[in-house]
């Protein structure tokens, strides 16, 4: 290996002799840890800030606990009272009775009473209950019937009203009235007191 004598060299060379190595260490040190310290700082300062995002979120959903919890239960009472309205699936049988009661109290003839399958409505909270009526008798008998309805404590819906042929009977014209009442049971028993 030959010997370098600094005093032999310019003074330009002997600046970039001593320099060099202090160069290439910084571009070597800058390369091999800086750059990937950096980027490992950048990745886990993006890391931070959506931590501190999430907490900010979640800290906005606990401060809002207590209306949400209040609102639960008013939504749960207010369900309460709504399922008294749906009857139960024994129950089904004697809501019926109750509507063909109301029509023999108003004065209305029944002629036929088909009840239907059982179809889950389109909420899929509730099953639809439908019974095809064919009945005879007076336009104000018929609203009196669909007034005693209204007293029910169930929901029954009256859809598909028919009234045709009208006859005369001493002082009312009698009528031949079809119609389709709809009553719900709960789809699925006890879910809706949950």
């Amino acid at each position: 290996m030959a010997k370098i004598n600094l005093e032999t060299l310019g003074k330009p060379a002997r600046i970039a002799f001593i320099v060099a190595p202090a160069a290439i260490f910084s571009i070597i040190f800058t390369l091999l840890l800086l750059v990937p310290k950096n980027k490992e700082i950048k990745a886990q300062m993006a890391g931070i800030s959506s931590q501190e995002d999430e907490i900010a979120n979640t800290e906005g959903m606990a401060s809002r606990l207590g209306v949400l919890k209040e609102e639960n239960a008013v939504l749960k009472s207010r369900l309460q009272a709504l399922s008294a309205q749906l009857p139960e699936e024994k129950e089904v049988s004697q809501l019926l009775a109750q509507v063909s009661d109301a029509a023999m109290r108003a004065g209305l003839q029944i002629i036929s009473w088909r009840p239907g399958p059982r179809r889950l409505h389109p909420s899929h909270i509730v099953y639809e209950v439908p019974v095809s009526v064919t009945m005879s008798g007076s336009y104000h008998r018929l609203g009196n019937f669909f007034s005693a309805l209204t007293a029910l404590k169930r929901i029954v819906n009256i859809t598909n009203i028919s009234m045709s042929g009208p006859r005369p009977n001493g002082n009312e014209a009698l009528l031949n009235i079809s119609f389709t009442a709809l009553t719900f049971t709960s789809a699925d028993p006890g879910g809706l007191s949950k």
